[in-house]
Order: C-alpha cells, then structure tokens, then sequence
C-alpha cells in the first residue's frame, strides 16, 4: 500500500524560503509520478508542481514557476519542494501525491501548512 508522510511547512515573511519534503513508501513502480497541489482557504486545490520518477521531467503552475523547485531523491523515496521568493498567496495547505499521471494522483499525504505573511 502506498504511503506518503509530509513534512516542512511552517510560517515564514514575504520573500522568505522553505523546503517541503514527501516521503512515500510501499510502492514498487518505477513509473509513478509525484506532485505537489495546495489549497487556500476558500478556494479549490490547485497542482503546484510535478515530477516524473522515470525520466525526471518536471511541469509547474504558471504562478510558480521561476521561485518553486521539485526534485525527487530516488534513494530516499523523497518528493522536495523548494520554495523560493515566497508570497502571501503562496499561502495555503500544500498536499504530496503519487500516481501514474502529472497531477493524476491515486495516492496522497497529510496536508502540510504554509503560512507566508507580508
């Protein structure tokens, strides 16, 4: 059975970074993707970033691009997200998920709070 644990998020000021991690365990499939979606108050999920275990090709959200880094450790089973130049609208539950699609995900983890203030 798949699982994931995240973990990283915290209170940070405007301009500030953070590193989210994802460890996912029980899963065999070299083919899985990961990803990342976030959800603020009041309004719907929305995909942040997506990697490819298999080729390690990356997507991300238009609002993010340029500050957001996905990487994922093979070693470690481990999803990160680095997130650079932070913004209050960044601020939000952020969610890790795995599945066999970019932002398809079958599988998911705890949210993790991210709290940017200005």
């Amino acid at each position: 059975d798949v699982q994931l644990q995240a973990s990283g998020g915290g209170s940070v000021q405007a301009g500030g970074s953070l590193r989210l991690s994802c460890t996912i365990s029980g899963f065999t499939d070299g083919t899985l993707a990961f990803g990342w979606f976030r959800q603020a108050p009041g309004k719907d999920r929305e995909g942040v970033a997506g990697i490819s275990s298999s080729d390690g090709s990356t997507v991300y959200a238009d609002a993010v691009k340029g500050r957001f880094t996905i990487s994922y450790d093979n070693a470690k089973k481990t999803v990160y997200l680095q997130m650079n130049r932070l913004e209050p609208e960044d601020t939000a539950v952020y969610y890790c998920g795995a599945g066999l699609g970019t932002f398809n995900y079958d599988y998911w983890g705890q949210g993790t709070l991210v709290t940017v203030s200005s």
